[in-house]
């Protein structure tokens, strides 16, 4: 269960620092700020992690472009 001074985020609710994140962006670093919220940490460690991570994932997931190469 949640400590009374931590507020979880679900349903669309997500700390207002988020609020001009890319939706994809913001609903994983929801996710992972939940996360981190269950195991403990305060709740500005959570939202930080949480922004922190998901841009780390979707860096992750980001195609590799290869360059071309020009014949002169």
């Amino acid at each position: 269960m949640f400590k009374a001074s931590l507020m979880p985020w679900y349903n669309g609710t997500f700390p207002p620092s988020y609020k001009n994140l890319l939706e994809k962006l913001r609903t994983k670093a929801v996710e992972i700020a939940n996360e981190v919220l269950l195991n403990g940490a305060p709740e500005g460690i959570a939202i930080a992690t949480g922004l922190k991570r998901a841009r780390e994932y979707f860096e992750k997931k980001k195609p590799v472009k290869k360059e071309r190469k020009h014949n002169m």
